[in-house]
């Protein structure tokens, strides 16, 4: 008979977050990239008629997690819209660039 496998426990996980990060940052554009083994995403904050650009954040994970978060997006952008409406991408960007 095999061995059972015990349930998994929901593990709690106290965040600590520090004073200039809980400020955020504000960007506006984001690049993705990727290779076999993990996803790449800097967010970039463009000024509007400035040819340069500065990296804000840059955040490397695994395709599983990369996954999660996509998956996690999803459900909060269709909370948002049922609670606000349908957010309307037409248009331009405020800074005439898109994601990526």
């Amino acid at each position: 008979m095999p061995a059972e496998i015990p349930p998994t426990q929901q593990l709690q996980i106290q965040l600590n977050i520090d004073d200039a990060m809980a400020q955020g940052l504000y960007v506006n554009m984001a690049m993705l990239n990727h290779n076999e083994t993990e996803f790449v995403i800097d967010f970039i904050y463009v000024q509007p008629q400035v040819p340069k650009a500065t990296v804000r954040a840059r955040v490397i994970n695994s395709p599983k997690h990369m996954k999660r978060l996509l998956a996690a997006l999803q459900e909060n952008v269709a909370k948002y819209e049922a609670q606000f409406g349908k957010i309307d991408v037409t248009g331009p960007s405020p800074v005439g660039l898109g994601i990526h």
